[in-house]
C-alpha cells in the first residue's frame, strides 16, 4: 500500500458512511470500527475493492492463507469460518447453512482508509489509479433499514431447555466440562439495507470489535465485544469472554449487577475453564514459560451488557508463522467449550444450524505480519441473493447451569439485534 494523502477530518461518521456508500458495488468491503476503543492503530479502518483474493474450503485452509499472505506481504483483510475446524480435526458440519460465507476468505484491497485522531490516511495499492477526493464530499441520505419480515426461532424454548439438560448429562458423565450451546433466529424472503442496518446497530451497541463486512452478496453486521487473537511483534494476546449480565436501569443497579457478575461462582468457573484452554492452546506456540494471565475476571461494561473478560498472553519466536498461530488457537475456546474437540462434537449433535461465520473471526493482517481478529458474535448475517437473514446467540453450559437463566441470557445477548430490526423478543420466543 502507498500513502496517497493524510488529511484532517471534521466529520468522521459522515466521511465513513460516504466512503462505504461510494464503494457499495465493490465485491469486497470491510469496515472495522473500534468505536473509540483504545486502539493504537485506528478509530476505524475501511478496506475496499479487490486487487487479489482467496476463497477456500476447509482443506489445508491455513496453508493457503499463509501462501496468500507471503505472496503479497501487504495489508490483507478477511474472515475465518468456525467450520475450519473440520480441516484441523476429524470433525464435520452437516447442518444447513443458508448464509454461505466462504470457509476462509481474504482479500488485498485497492484502497485502505485509516481514521485516527481526526486524521484520515488514504492508501492505495500500487496497481490502481489515484483516489477521487470528490467522494469525500458526497452527501449521504439515510434510507432506513428496509427490513421486511418477522424473526423466528429455529429451536423452541422447550427444545432449547431440553437440550441444555441433555448437555448437562454429558457433563455429569465426564464427557466434557463445559460447552458453548447456540441457537439461531432467522427470517426468510426478507429485504434489508445492510449498511443502514449496521449503522443503526453500531449506534445502539457500540463495541470495540464491530465490523461491516461484504463478500459479494453476503453481509456480516457485527457488534462484537470480543477479541479472538492479536499479534503485535512477538506478543500474542487472547481475550475470551465468559460471563454476562444485562445493563441496569440506573447507576445503582448497574453497579450491583457488575458486583454480582464478578462474585458469581458459576460465571467464574466458566471463565477459568476457558482461560485454561486458551493457555493450553498458546503453549503450543509460545516461548517457554511465557504464557501469562494478565487479567482474570475483568468486568467490562458495554452499551447492552456487562461482560467478564480475561486476558492471556504469550511470546513467540520470530519464525512462528501465521499458519502455526491460527492452527494452534482456532476455533477460539470461548465458542467451543472444554475439552475443545469433545465439545465441538457435541455442538454438532445438539445445534441445528451450521455456524459458518458465526463464532468464527474477522480481521486483518498488516505488512509486518501483525494481526487482530474479533470473535463473530452479536452479529446479523444476511444473504442478499436468497433473502435469508440470521443471527445466533448462545452461552456456556456447565453442570451448574440453570436452564431458564441460560435461555434468558441468550435473549439479553440478542437484545440489540432484535431492537435494530424493530422486532420484539416475544414475537420470536414462543
Amino acid at each position: 500500500m502507498q500513502l496517497q494523502a493524510h488529511i484532517q477530518i471534521t466529520n468522521p461518521n459522515e466521511t465513513k458512511q460516504g466512503l462505504v456508500d461510494s464503494f457499495k458495488e465493490a465485491s469486497n468491503v470491510l469496515l472495522l470500527d473500534g468505536n473509540t476503543s483504545e486502539s493504537d492503530t485506528f478509530d476505524w479502518m475501511l478496506a475496499v475493492g479487490t486487487v487479489d483474493e482467496i476463497s477456500v474450503g476447509t482443506d489445508a485452509a491455513f496453508d493457503k492463507l499463509q501462501d496468500f499472505y507471503d505472496k503479497h506481504k501487504d495489508w490483507v483483510f478477511g474472515s475465518l469460518s468456525y467450520d475450519l475446524k473440520n480441516g484441523l480435526e476429524n470433525l464435520q458440519s452437516s447442518h444447513s447453512d443458508k448464509i454461505q460465507f466462504p470457509d476462509l476468505h481474504f482479500f488485498l484491497p485497492k484502497y485502505l482508509f485509516i481514521y485516527k485522531d481526526n486524521k484520515l490516511a488514504i492508501n492505495k495499492h500500487t496497481s490502481v489509479s489515484g483516489f477521487d477526493f470528490s467522494i469525500l464530499k458526497s452527501p449521504i441520505i439515510p434510507s432506513g433499514i428496509a427490513f421486511s419480515g418477522a424473526i423466528t426461532n429455529k429451536v423452541s424454548k422447550k427444545k432449547y431447555i431440553n437440550n441444555v439438560n441433555l448437555i448437562k448429562e454429558h457433563i455429569q458423565r465426564g464427557d466434557i466440562y463445559e460447552m458453548n450451546y447456540c441457537q439461531e433466529f432467522y427470517a426468510e424472503k426478507t429485504n434489508l439495507n445492510p449498511f443502514e442496518t449496521f449503522t443503526r446497530l453500531n449506534s445502539i451497541s457500540k463495541a470495540p470489535f464491530s465490523c461491516y463486512y461484504k463478500v459479494g452478496d453476503k453481509y456480516l453486521l457485527s457488534a462484537s465485544p470480543e477479541r479472538y487473537i492479536k499479534k503485535l511483534g512477538s506478543k500474542i494476546i487472547s481475550q475470551p469472554i465468559k460471563g454476562t449480565r444485562k445493563r441496569g436501569k440506573d447507576l445503582e443497579e448497574d453497579e450491583r449487577l457488575k458486583i454480582e457478575l464478578y462474585e458469581d461462582q458459576k460465571e467464574r468457573s466458566e471463565n477459568v475453564m476457558i482461560v485454561d484452554l486458551v493457555r493450553n492452546d498458546l503453549s503450543k506456540i509460545a516461548k517457554k514459560k511465557s504464557v501469562k494471565v494478565a487479567e482474570l475476571f475483568g468486568i467490562y461494561t458495554f452499551d447492552q451488557v456487562h461482560q467478564m473478560i480475561s486476558t492471556i498472553s504469550c511470546e513467540v519466536d520470530e519464525q512462528t508463522s501465521l499458519k502455526e498461530i491460527f492452527e494452534a488457537t482456532f476455533p477460539m475456546g470461548s465458542m467451543t467449550g472444554a475439552p475443545k474437540i469433545s465439545a465441538m462434537q457435541l455442538i454438532e449433535k445438539f445445534e441445528t444450524s451450521q455456524r459458518g461465520l458465526y463464532s468464527g473471526a474477522v480481521g486483518y493482517i498488516n505488512p509486518q505480519g501483525d494481526f487482530d481478529f474479533n470473535v463473530v458474535i452479536r452479529s446479523i448475517q444476511y444473504n442478499a441473493l436468497n433473502k435469508y437473514l440470521s443471527f445466533m446467540v448462545g452461552g456456556a453450559i456447565t453442570v451448574g447451569s440453570d436452564t431458564e437463566l441460560e435461555y434468558q441470557e441468550c435473549l439479553v445477548k440478542a437484545k440489540a439485534l432484535f431492537e435494530v430490526l424493530e422486532q420484539n423478543h416475544a414475537e420470536a420466543v414462543s
